[in-house]
């Protein structure tokens, strides 16, 4: 009889064991799915393209003012086609970057995050896609701003997002 009660134990602390080994690798396989799934959808998700309704000349001139209209500053616009040339490098493809700031939201995040500023200024490109169509792409600041949380949440999250989503308005296809 003693036997049998040893065996029940012994039986019941192998079953106890693969209840947690089989949880522990239920733990790591979602994990691993969770990271996976990160890596897939986190890279497409930080950048927001859309195609734009003008030309590349006339969206750039047309970001430009709406930049202006809305408070902001133009820092620059870079040309990377001409730029690249200069180093005998061909682009077959325009690429214009338009640089731009708020100096009010920039200090919001500066006065307690400073390391932010390697994302400053805020950045908008105009490229020329493959097929020739014009594209407009630009930092999903709503999402951006939740992975640092904080204040950076609270600034770039909000009316930062809020007025780039109101400045590109207009120049891009629904």
């Amino acid at each position: 009889m003693n036997e049998n009660v040893n065996t029940e134990k012994m039986q019941t602390n192998v079953k106890t064991k693969h209840k947690y080994a089989s949880f522990l690798v239920g733990v790591v396989v979602g994990a691993l799915l969770v990271v996976i799934f990160a890596m897939w959808f986190i890279p497409s998700a930080m950048l927001e393209t859309n195609e734009c309704i003008y030309g590349i000349d006339e969206t750039v001139s047309k970001l430009q003012d709406n930049i202006i209209a809305h408070g902001w500053k133009v820092s620059g616009v870079r040309d990377l086609k001409k730029s690249m040339a200069k180093d005998s490098v061909n682009l077959d493809y325009e690429v214009r970057l338009v640089k731009l700031c708020n100096a009010h939201y920039a200090k919001q995040v500066l006065d307690k995050d400073r390391y932010v500023s390697a994302m400053m200024p805020c950045t908008i490109s105009v490229w020329q896609g493959d097929d020739g169509k014009i594209y407009l792409t630009r930092i999903n600041m709503k999402l951006m701003a939740k992975m640092f949380g904080g204040n950076v949440a609270k600034v770039m999250g909000g009316a930062v997002a809020k007025q780039e989503h109101e400045i590109v308005k207009g120049l891009i296809k629904d």
